[in-house]
């Protein structure tokens, strides 16, 4: 199992930066997959972007394309989301999740991710 805290969320104005990190904890992080996940109010969960265990493999949602960066440090037990060019549709929670990916084949399947944490706020002033 792993358990996963963010940090990193706050209040930006409309075209400024933030970075998220994600701490798991456990000694397997390397087997896992992770994710970054966002939910607005009155909206659906939605998928923000991924990389596979090795960081090899990384996906993004359309929204975030060229904005966002997903990446992680296998040493350190920790993923980060890297946000550029921030704007008010960004505003959300934001989720990390993770799903244990030996075979790398589990990665880019959403609705595999099973482990969350327990989210951190991002604000996008306009």
């Amino acid at each position: 199992q792993v358990r996963l805290v963010e940090s990193g969320g706050g209040l930006v104005q409309a075209g400024g930066s933030l970075r998220l990190s994600c701490a798991a904890s456990g000694r397997t992080f390397s087997y896992y997959a992770m994710g970054w996940f966002r939910q607005a109010p009155g909206k659906e969960r939605e998928v923000v972007a991924a990389i596979s265990r090795i960081g090899g493999g990384t996906m993004y949602a359309d929204s975030v394309k060229g904005r966002f960066t997903i990446s992680r440090d296998n040493a350190k037990n920790t993923v980060y989301l890297q946000m550029n060019s921030l704007n008010p549709e960004d505003t959300a929670v934001y989720y990390c999740a993770a799903v244990y990916d030996p075979y790398g084949t589990r990665w880019s399947t959403w609705e595999e991710y099973d482990y969350w944490g327990q989210g951190t706020q991002v604000t996008v002033s306009s």
